[in-house]
């Protein structure tokens, strides 16, 4: 890595951050407080170095998303060659371009079924918009315009944009914005630790599916267009559900007829040792959503899949989808995807997560599972998380301010050189697919640290609570 930022450098773009840059997700008030944002300035593997030369492994491959690692040379000259060739050109034209052309080809190859046809988007809460439109869309032209309602779960996260926010079930997002806008119902998650804890795991996972069926019937299953789902909830804590759960989903959608979307912006491309989610849990979706590791995050891009028989519907009935983004099927972006892809494939990074780095992710969140303050340690694959609670053999939170333990905890792993994320009081974890076993083992021993060094600032949280 480079040499690093010198003291005043870093300071003027702090300075200038505070001025004039409103970031993502961002509590401004206390950014302000802080003095700044933390500066990162460059990253090589798994590992990101902040603008004061301080390192962290990062545990959650930036946004969930940087599947390949960081410093892919050959993803950079991929960019650079086709920016000499063709850096941009819409697809509304009634145009196309080979690098998006191959690209959804190679999305449909390893998507399998009757997942045919690819709608590209630059994020993937334009990705779960697109399915939003197409699904309302699609049932118009089949003469069940009352096929409006679309059903998520509580704690879902499907994007920021209005529908992507109303899709999901994050009720924090809901209060800014007057959310969700109307036809969207939200039912219970499969979150056994935090609803179902000492309910046998398959019996709770019958009754969170039956929830959705209920639904219907109460709205009406002739007003019902689609479920969506993410295989597992990322931003909702890593939300695992129990054995049986998606095939119990998907039976209750075929029954009524609805269209089943699988939300796949984290779970896709490696992440639970499957190219998709859907696939590891053994169910097919009518369309899926996707993005992030589709390119690693080196450029933005997503893309919306949709079966053979929506697209037939679209084809036979005719008109325009009066839908898409300038940036839909961008030649650069979808370059660099099918630059990623390669690696991914060539590399075994897939089936390297299924029959090695997950499995040892597992054994040594194991581990950790018998730390006092661990009420259950989680994973499938690369994604995983540990929940916080006051009381071992429980699932008790600590009281005081409801989900400050996480950040308290999440805090302690950044000053031990872990980039981590808190969810409430649940620390998750989404490495880089090319983390060694040595830096898992850091990883999860900076999450053990990290909950020594903050146990007594949480008992004392629960005192006075």
């Amino acid at each position: 890595m480079t040499e690093t930022l010198s003291a005043a450098q870093a300071a003027l773009l702090r300075r200038m951050d505070l001025d004039h840059h409103l970031p993502a997700q961002s509590d401004y008030q206390l950014r302000e407080r802080l003095g700044g944002s933390r500066i990162i300035v460059r990253a090589e593997g798994c590992t990101i170095e902040d603008a004061e030369g301080n390192r962290l492994l990062d545990g959650m491959a930036g946004l969930w998303c940087v599947n390949v690692g960081y410093g892919r040379k050959e993803l950079a000259q991929a960019a650079y060659e086709q920016m000499l060739q063709l850096p941009f050109y819409n697809t509304f034209f009634k145009t196309a371009n080979e690098p998006a052309i191959r690209l959804a080809a190679e999305i449909s190859a390893r998507l399998g079924a009757d997942l045919s046809h690819v709608f590209f988007n630059s994020s993937g809460s334009e990705s779960n918009d697109t399915a939003f439109r197409l699904a309302r869309h699609y049932w118009a032209l089949r003469g069940e315009p009352k096929r409006q309602i679309f059903i998520s779960r509580w704690n879902a996260y499907h994007g920021s944009t209005v529908a992507g926010a109303s899709l999901g079930g994050m009720k924090l997002m809901h209060a800014q914005g007057n959310l969700p806008i109307p036809g969207i119902e939200h039912v219970m998650q499969p979150y056994w630790f935090g609803e179902g804890f000492g309910e046998d795991p398959e019996s709770f996972g019958a009754r969170a599916a039956a929830a959705i069926e209920e639904r219907i019937l109460k709205v009406g299953p002739e007003n019902v267009a689609a479920f969506i789902g993410e295989p597992v909830q990322g931003a909702g804590g890593v939300i695992i559900p129990p054995p049986g759960y998606w095939k119990k989903v998907e039976a209750i959608c075929r029954k009524y007829g609805i269209l089943l979307i699988a939300d796949e912006v984290i779970c896709g491309f490696g992440r639970l040792g499957r190219w998709f989610g859907f696939q590891h849990f053994g169910f097919k979706p009518d369309i899926v959503s996707m993005a992030k590791g589709l390119s690693s995050g080196y450029l933005p891009i997503s893309a919306t899949a949709v079966a053979a028989p929506i697209v037939d519907v679209l084809k036979a009935k005719g008109g325009e989808f009066i839908h898409g983004y300038t940036y839909s099927g961008h030649p650069t972006a979808a370059a660099v995807a099918l630059r990623n892809l390669k690696i991914i494939a060539d590399e075994g990074l897939v089936e390297r997560v299924a029959a090695d780095a997950g499995p040892y992710l597992a054994q040594a969140l194991a581990r950790l599972a018998q730390d006092p303050l661990v009420g259950e340690a989680r994973s499938l694959g690369l994604i995983g998380a540990v929940e916080i609670v006051a009381r071992k053999g429980t699932n008790r939170r600590f009281r005081g301010e409801e989900g400050h333990a996480g950040p308290i905890v999440r805090d302690a792993c950044i000053r031990n050189g872990l980039m981590v994320r808190a969810i409430r009081d649940t620390i998750v974890m989404c490495p880089p697919l090319i983390i060694s076993h040595a830096e898992i083992d850091r990883l999860v021993a900076t999450i053990g640290r990290a909950l020594r060094e903050s146990e007594s600032e949480l008992r004392a949280l629960d005192a006075s609570g």
